[in-house]
């Protein structure tokens, strides 16, 4: 059986570590409470606010992120024809892209790339057949 002594020291660690996750610099349990109740109160606003900040700017009028590339597909007779657009140019954009087509295991054959401002590629290729492919990208 747990005596009194113990569930009062659970108690007292219980009432300290409380204290400590909510900052609070009171002495007795009482103030403790009370501190924990207004911290409580604040992380509640914080959320709100969180929620009312996120469903602005999912209802914002701006369409998408200028930042997320957009890409299309389209197959052709023997290959693949491959846009990628994004409204702002990123470091390491083209890069990735390239490193990218590599995993899925696409030989960009011909490449037109743009990365002045925003970011356009338009590529050509196949898929890889064999590791002896090589790629051929020329920049304008």
């Amino acid at each position: 059986m747990v005596s009194r002594e113990q569930k009062r020291g659970s108690l007292q660690e219980k009432f300290h570590l409380l204290r400590s996750i909510t900052n609070s610099h009171a002495e007795n349990e009482t103030s403790i409470i009370m501190d924990a109740s207004k911290y409580i109160q604040k992380l509640k606003k914080k959320v709100e606010r969180f929620n009312e900040d996120t469903t602005a700017e999912q209802s914002s009028s701006e369409p998408t992120d200028p930042t997320t590339p957009m890409v299309t597909v389209e197959t052709l007779e023997k290959g693949f024809m491959i846009n990628v657009f994004s409204g702002k140019n990123q470091p390491g954009m083209l890069v990735s892209v390239l490193e990218s087509f590599e995993e899925i295991g696409l030989n960009v054959l011909e490449a037109r790339v743009s990365c002045i401002d925003s970011f356009s590629l338009h590529a050509m290729g196949v898929e890889v057949l064999s590791k002896s492919s090589h790629n051929h990208i020329s920049i304008h």
